[in-house]
């Protein structure tokens, strides 16, 4: 039984014409190797799969070619190689030219000696390190060991260094010089998926080449290419869909493409691919977009639970569905059909869909879409969360042609009224609000707002002719209650905005007022006393000026109304007649008892010392006494008492007015002043101008015998 070489490696790309998606990078090391201006070390950079290793043996192969080293190094013709015999150096696409003196690509041969020895892996002059394994200092010193010598054969040495970005730094460090400075015959070809992990010194060194994800028309072809080789019957919706999975690596495709033959046989379907790769259909999304236009809730619904029969994760569903409508809104105009990544079978089904679906709703469908697929990860229900997306998109179209009818009127202050009978059963749908509707096929609070500046307006009066059956109306101020429209359809009714410029003044409610009576005292409870209409007397009517608005802002008396409302207050004062009571220290406050309030406040102390707040402790544990304005003066040590202090001021407060029956006790904080400390004498320098205050004749001793002030 022969050994079975899967695709990825049996058609591994040989020549630069074979690459596939990279002829930005191939056309660059041709050139490169035409012009003998080939760098000293070559970093190529891209994603995995896309062609790097690969490109890096067709260049090792190539610059030591004796074709290369002929026709290009040393200038000879293909004619004279033709008549010096050398046809066996001479690549067959060149033979085969109709200008075999000016070939358009540079190519091996793949038939001379240094050719066939790298073909066979046999090559003496292509050295390929894994990075991954061999990332320490000792194995890149083994490296630079072996540049030193020459090679025995063929021009250059080439060493191939792949995933070059797991090398430690002080492998990278130790590279640096041998990667700046090698020997003429040393080329460093260096591959990476991770650029930014490789430092700054070594990029600096190399010339840096992107290499592009591959695009699936390219994938495509190679795949159709491979099935032709093998002689596999593979439909084109079966090699794109494979394509489109393998996300621009050809690699990826070449595997799963040998999968499936494994599975299906030499019979390739795209029902089968979407079988044995798991991949939600694009079926299923034309059926959910077919049912959401049609507002067919229940078969949306039906459509998401056979996707969770079918085992497929529902966050993907949610990001397919906004794939597909970004789709479908792409297919609408003819110029951007072509942004769609499709086969042409599935593309034809787009556009039709597209045709079916109007801008509107697909704009308000996305941006649905991806307000779901945004919050998926918080919602505890996710399926709930799903339904839900998909019941507003269910009546999305009615929704915003609804909106639309009604901006035109409103837009123009016509009045819109409609009998509750004549309501449409089209749900009104408002930006950021749920209206409910009263229709099977809408359920209730469902529908989001797709119209941005739509809002319901407030009911009319009823006239006499139009009354509605009476029904208890609600009364919540002095003002005639207004009576509530009934609703049957859901659907609430719409109505002209009354303009502001024909109100009349508020006027205030009459419903309660209140008096103070006494000083405001911290106890806890206002001290207020009101009058309120009695239970069952009605509201004095409201009446409304008939002449011209008048300013709310009351108007200011004059200075010399004011001076006589103050002579007039004096006189009365004096006149009043005066209370046989004891006159108190200040402001009619009685003094306060001082056992009382050291008792309370010893209290207070000794309760926070058993409640282990030693820091309240320390901060009440000093003496303290009331003036007659009952103010207690707390002197503390520093600031930071202050603020522990502020801390529990309020709760402190609140106890000791209600303990010692004194309703205006505040406490008032200061520091105590620092006492001035003597002088800290620390270093040399200091004891010395200390000693000279006192004895004057340091100073003339000093400088008579030289001294220094350290000692």
């Amino acid at each position: 039984m022969e050994n079975f070489v899967v695709s990825a490696r049996k058609y591994r790309p040989a020549t630069f014409r074979s690459v596939v998606g990279q002829q930005h990078v191939t056309t660059t090391l041709q050139n490169a190797i035409a012009s003998q201006h080939l760098a000293q070390a070559f970093l190529f950079c891209g994603p995995r799969g896309v062609g790097k290793t690969t490109c890096a043996r067709i260049l090792a192969k190539t610059i030591n070619c004796e074709f290369v080293e002929e026709h290009v190094r040393k200038g000879r013709s293909v004619a004279e190689l033709v008549a010096a015999g050398r046809q066996d150096i001479i690549p067959d696409s060149v033979l085969n030219s109709p200008t075999p003196d000016a070939p358009t690509e540079l190519e091996a041969c793949g038939k001379c000696s240094s050719c066939r020895a790298f073909q066979e892996n046999a090559s003496f002059n292509v050295h390929e390190l894994d990075a991954a394994s061999n990332n320490s200092v000792e194995d890149i010193r083994s490296l630079v060991e072996q540049v030193r010598y020459a090679p025995q054969q063929g021009r250059f040495k080439v060493y191939i260094i792949d995933e070059v970005h797991m090398l430690s730094n002080a492998a990278f460090n130790a590279f640096l010089k041998t990667l700046e400075e090698p020997p003429g015959y040393a080329i460093f070809i260096l591959a990476t998926t991770e650029r930014h992990k490789i430092i700054p010194t070594i990029l600096s060194r190399c010339q840096i080449f992107d290499f592009n994800r591959i695009r699936v028309e390219d994938i495509r072809g190679h795949l159709r290419y491979v099935a032709t080789q093998e002689k596999i019957q593979a439909e084109d919706d079966a090699l794109h869909l494979l394509a489109q999975k393998a996300d621009g690596g050809l690699r990826d495709a070449l595997s799963m493409f040998d999968q499936m033959v494994t599975f299906a046989g030499h019979d390739l379907s795209y029902k089968d691919v979407v079988q044995n790769l798991h991949i939600l259909d694009y079926e299923y999304y034309f059926r959910l977009v077919d049912a959401l236009l049609s507002e067919n809730l229940s078969q949306t619904l039906l459509l998401l639970d056979e996707v969770m029969q079918n085992g497929f994760d529902l966050h993907n569903f949610v990001v397919g569905a906004a794939e597909h409508l970004r789709g479908l809104l792409v297919c609408k105009d003819p110029v951007t059909v072509q942004l769609l990544e499709v086969s042409e079978g599935i593309r034809q089904k787009y556009v039709q869909q597209a045709q079916a679906a109007p801008l509107a709703f697909l704009l308000s469908a996305l941006n649905l879409v991806s307000q779901c697929d945004r919050e998926f990860k918080q919602a505890k229900n996710q399926r709930l969360h799903v339904e839900l997306t998909l019941m507003k998109l269910a009546y999305l179209n009615g929704a915003v042609q609804f909106a639309r009818d009604l901006s035109g009127p409103a837009a123009n202050g016509e009045a819109k009224k409609k009998s509750s009978a004549a309501a449409p059963p089209t749900p009104v749908a408002t930006e950021g609000s749920l209206v409910a509707t009263g229709t099977a096929e809408a359920p209730a609070a469902y529908v989001q707002a797709v119209a941005p500046t739509t809002r319901p307006l407030p009911p009319p009066t009823t006239t006499a002719a139009h009354a509605a059956p009476p029904t208890p109306a609600i009364v919540s101020g002095p003002a005639d209650p207004q009576p509530i429209v009934p609703v049957e359809s859901g659907v609430e009714e719409l109505h002209d905005t009354p303009s502001i410029e024909d109100e009349t003044a508020d006027v205030p409610n009459p419903t309660r007022q209140f008096r103070d009576t006494q000083p405001h005292v911290e106890v806890g409870r206002p001290s207020f006393e009101g009058h309120e209409p009695a239970p069952g007397l009605p509201l004095p009517p409201v009446t409304r000026p008939s002449g011209p608005i008048q300013s709310k802002v009351p108007s200011l008396p004059s200075l010399s109304a004011l001076k006589a409302k103050v002579a007039q207050q004096a006189s009365t004062t004096k006149a009043a007649p005066t209370l046989d009571v004891e006159p108190t220290a200040v402001d009619g406050l009685p003094p306060v008892d001082a056992e009382v309030l050291h008792r309370v406040w010893n209290e207070l102390k000794e309760e926070r010392k058993a409640q282990e707040r030693m820091s309240e402790y320390m901060v009440l544990n000093r003496p303290v006494q009331a003036n007659e304005r009952h103010v207690i003066e707390l002197i503390v040590d520093n600031p930071v008492q202050v603020d522990q202090f502020n801390e529990f001021r309020a709760e402190l407060l609140t106890e000791l007015r209600r303990r010692t029956g004194y309703p205006r006790l505040t406490v008032q904080v200061g520091v105590a002043p620092q006492a001035q400390t003597a002088r800290k004498l620390y270093t040399s320098s200091d004891k010395f101008e200390y000693l000279a205050e006192k004895f004057p004749m340091l100073h003339e001793m000093k400088q008579r015998l030289g001294l220094d002030t350290d000692f």
